[in-house]
């Protein structure tokens, strides 16, 4: 039997409930509440695929079976007003093996590789969302590499300008320091200041995906020709 796939489900007060593949991290998706998280979750399957086959895991995560939900916890309001999962799931506390740490790792680069890939290959100009609304790719792009620097990576004593964003060569420096900070925390078995390691690569693996998927669901890129 294939080995399941272990779930969270983040529940907001009010709003939103996600569903959290905490072991793959960047899958995470959420909906309204009463809705069936897990089942979202699976919808993006396909696509986590593409970066866990980017990753160098694209078999093992292939051989995966479904999804199991092993754990529901209460959100708080980042859980309602974003729709992202704000506490790390149980085992996301416990230290990681070797082998959970590098796909983890990988996981994150891979997201990178994916939000810079998609953004360089969508239209400029962004399909409008149902009320007109939503950022153009530019000030996507800023926010997801600025929140990077600004906030996640920070924890793990990663300090760049902010400036570093708009530079392709400075950023990818940046990003290989903020990996070989990633790493010796592990290895120090250290915390990411008041978030746990592994929930600090989820979020910012999600982070990266969100947005590069977002880019690819408003991709005008089909109807250019029209």
């Amino acid at each position: 039997m294939a080995q399941p796939i272990r779930v969270m489900l983040e529940h907001g007060k009010k709003k939103r409930v996600v569903a959290c593949a905490f072991d793959w991290p960047g899958w995470d998706r959420n909906t309204k509440l009463g809705g069936d998280a897990v089942a979202v979750l699976e919808t993006y399957r396909p696509r986590f695929a593409k970066v866990a086959e980017l990753a160098g895991y694209g078999d093992e995560f292939a051989r995966l079976g479904e999804l199991e939900v092993v754990e529901e916890v209460d959100g708080i309001g980042m859980t309602d007003y974003h729709g992202v999962s704000g506490r790390p799931a149980s085992v996301e506390h416990d230290p990681m093996s070797e082998d959970d740490f590098e796909r983890k790792l990988a996981l994150l680069q891979a997201s990178w590789v994916t939000f810079d890939e998609t953004a360089a290959r969508v239209s400029d100009e962004l399909r409008k969302g149902p009320r007109g609304g939503g950022w153009e790719k530019e000030k996507i792009i800023r926010h997801v590499n600025g929140a990077e620097i600004d906030e996640f990576a920070r924890k793990v004593g990663v300090r760049v300008p902010l400036e570093t964003r708009e530079d392709p060569e400075a950023l990818r420096a940046y990003r290989n320091d903020f990996a070989d900070a990633i790493r010796d925390y592990h290895v120090r078995g250290e915390p990411a200041g008041r978030w746990q390691l592994q929930f600090l690569i989820r979020r910012c693996a999600w982070h990266m995906l969100d947005h590069a998927w977002e880019l690819e669901d408003r991709d005008l890129t089909p109807n250019q020709s029209d």
